[in-house]
């Protein structure tokens, strides 16, 4: 696989330069959880001018993903095994990244579990505090409690976010928001789809 692709946090020291990284300043965009990559593969392709760096801790989705988007040929998308909130907050810099795109996280949906949910008020701070101004968080998700959760947590963030309409992914057909695997799978078996947009404030 591509050194051009795979990114590995243990080569990186400190705040990681994505303007090095990628060879250009353009905008990035980061997600969190790129599964088998689907959604970075529809978002880079259409969007050229942005680059796309994608995070993933189930190592055999990383794999795929990191070979699917080599033998796409992207040059605009990197991919990195790591867990993201420990990523986010301690290589990713102030005000940096322009987006966050978090599509059907793990909902952990045992009660005793839900300290390990990423909307949390901690990694709010650490998507605050990295996102430039004006900057987005775009979630969807699958669980109806989790969702509930995710807009109770923001409730408590009003004065560092606002709500925005939500926009689905380039790869999203009718009907869909993300046009992953997962919520084209969960789309087939029947259920619903929650969606949350959020804008940074200075």
């Amino acid at each position: 696989m591509s050194k051009e692709i795979i990114v590995k946090s243990e080569e990186i020291e400190g705040r990681l330069d994505f303007a090095e990284l990628f060879g250009n300043d353009r905008p990035v965009h980061l997600e969190i959880g790129s599964g088998k990559g689907t959604f970075l593969v529809n978002q880079a392709t259409a969007y050229t001018d942005i680059n796309y760096f994608g995070i993933e801790w189930a190592r055999k989705y990383y794999l795929y993903a990191a070979d699917r988007l080599k033998r796409w040929g992207l040059e605009n998308v990197r991919m990195l095994r790591d867990d993201a909130a420990t990523f986010i907050g301690e290589h990713v810099g102030d005000e940096t990244i322009e987006r966050y795109h978090i599509y059907f996280p793990d909902p952990w949906p045992k009660k005793r579990h839900h300290k390990r949910r990423f909307i949390c008020d901690d990694n709010l701070n650490e998507l605050y505090r990295t996102l430039k101004a004006d900057g987005v968080i775009n979630i969807a998700t699958d669980h109806a409690d989790y969702f509930e959760w995710m807009c109770d947590v923001f409730d408590g963030f009003t004065r560092k976010f606002e709500q925005i309409d939500y926009s689905p992914a380039a790869g999203a057909k009718d009907g869909e928001m993300a046009g992953t695997n997962f919520e084209r799978k969960y789309l087939r078996e029947g259920r619903d789809v929650y969606t949350i947009a959020v804008k940074k404030l200075d």
